[in-house]
């Protein structure tokens, strides 16, 4: 094919196709990645440094070393050992019950940051801590609590910078787009008031009074195994993990290089704890494919304009105004909105971040601004389909469809009426607008 003939496909047909076959589930997502890179690629409608950018990225790195950290946790028995001391505690009532399920699937974000792999952690021990307190499969106790583990690990992890794949695509997308970096401790800061703890207070809400249950009490266990060898190194080696997460802003190493040192510390002879078949059991290369794909489609949008041509289409149609900037903020979090019932949550950040930049023009609010406003949105899926954790979850504890729609919306609605308010002036008091 001629350098001539190929010049003639545009890139964002192939980003369309890419995003309605994730969007509809026609093909596995990294089968579609696959197509994007080849189609994209043969055509020549994109440099390959722009294409294959996303397995340049540190959101690429950082969920390679998140799969091996999980693989690690789940092998030597550590994170059973917590979850099972922590059993006991959860019994003292149904609200109790409910509300430490959803608190230890938000502190297991900030160490294991894996949504597919806290789930798959921690469903099997939720859903034995339900048998135990006599709530039978088919139950509503049941259905709440197993939502909880879905609900708990997807939305609250929004408000931990490694802990969740729209994050990392987010933040991916803006560093090759724009070149912007965000640091731990002031995403956290953004966002975890709002999106992991007043979310995390209404989802508990929300599930307790949704799906009354009468849980029957649970002795707790006294006394258990001492600390293996390895769970030791494992844990010193959690514990300077997350400390260098939290402090990445001071020692400017990203937090993708020290989840990498740390898993390759994991994988290591004698001191790591995983062996070549585990390490290539434990790394789900499907999801880092589709990430990097994901991540690839985001480039190619930004590099071949087609972003800025999206925004000067939806851009006019919003009621964008410089001096009203509570309606401007309410505008994007309504677009990223409307973004995730077409391209679900992990392909929000891939379309919106490159209408960034228009939209900071149009608004007068900050680049990071505009950036970080998106989260909210994938945050807060209306449908299940639009956070493929909550239906891993709930297909794992045979949860009705029907449940998991109706919390969906429950929590989505009160989240854009009372959250949604609260989040804007949270970003006012933070200085984020002006």
């Amino acid at each position: 094919m001629t350098e001539t003939a190929a010049s003639l496909i545009h890139p964002g047909w192939f980003a369309a196709i890419a995003i309605l076959l994730w969007a509809t589930s026609l093909l596995p997502e990294y089968l579609t990645a696959l197509l994007f890179f080849a189609a994209v690629a043969v055509f020549r409608a994109a440099p390959p440094e722009v294409l294959f950018s996303g397995f340049q990225s540190d959101a690429f790195w950082l969920v390679l070393g998140g799969f091996v950290i999980g693989t690690a946790i789940r092998k030597v028995g550590l994170a059973d050992r917590i979850a099972g001391l922590l059993a006991g505690r959860l019994s003292g009532s149904w609200f109790t019950m409910v509300a430490g399920v959803v608190v230890l699937t938000y502190a297991l974000a900030f160490v294991m940051p894996s949504n597919m792999g806290r789930i798959a952690l921690l469903m099997p021990i939720i859903l034995a801590l339900a048998d135990r307190a006599g709530l039978t499969e088919g139950s509503p106790g049941r259905s709440a609590l197993a939502l909880a583990v879905g609900f708990g690990t997807y939305e609250l992890s929004a408000s931990i910078l490694p802990a969740n794949v729209p994050n990392l695509v987010m933040t991916g997308a803006a560093e090759r787009a724009y070149g912007a970096h965000f640091d731990y401790m002031s995403y956290l800061l953004l966002h975890a008031p709002v999106l992991g703890i007043l979310k995390g207070a209404l989802l508990v809400g929300c599930l307790a009074w949704m799906f009354p249950a009468s849980p029957l009490p649970i002795e707790r266990q006294n006394g258990s195994p001492r600390l293996t060898a390895a769970e030791w190194r494992l844990s010193i080696i959690l514990l300077v993990t997350l400390a260098l997460w939290m402090t990445d802003s001071w020692h400017g190493i990203r937090p993708a290089w020290v989840g990498l040192v740390s898993a390759c510390l994991c994988l290591l002879p004698r001191i790591g704890f995983l062996a070549g078949e585990e390490f290539a059991a434990g790394v789900n290369v499907r999801t880092c494919i589709y990430l990097a794909g994901i991540l690839g489609l985001a480039a190619v949008v930004a590099w071949s304009g087609l972003g800025s041509a999206i925004g000067d289409k939806l851009i006019p149609a919003l009621p964008l105004d410089p001096a009203r900037p509570a309606a401007d903020f309410a505008s994007l979090i309504g677009l990223a909105s409307l973004l995730n019932f077409v391209v679900t949550a992990n392909g929000v950040p891939a379309v919106f971040t490159p209408l960034a930049a228009s939209l900071a023009e149009h608004t007068e609010l900050s680049l990071p601004s505009v950036l970080m406003s998106q989260v909210f949105a994938y945050a807060t899926p209306l449908l299940p389909y639009q956070a493929a954790p909550i239906v891993v979850a709930a297909g794992m504890a045979k949860v009705p469809t029907s449940a998991a729609v109706k919390v969906c919306l429950v929590v989505g609605v009160v989240s854009f009426v009372v959250l949604g308010p609260l989040y804007f002036l949270w970003f006012r008091a933070l200085g984020w607008i002006g």
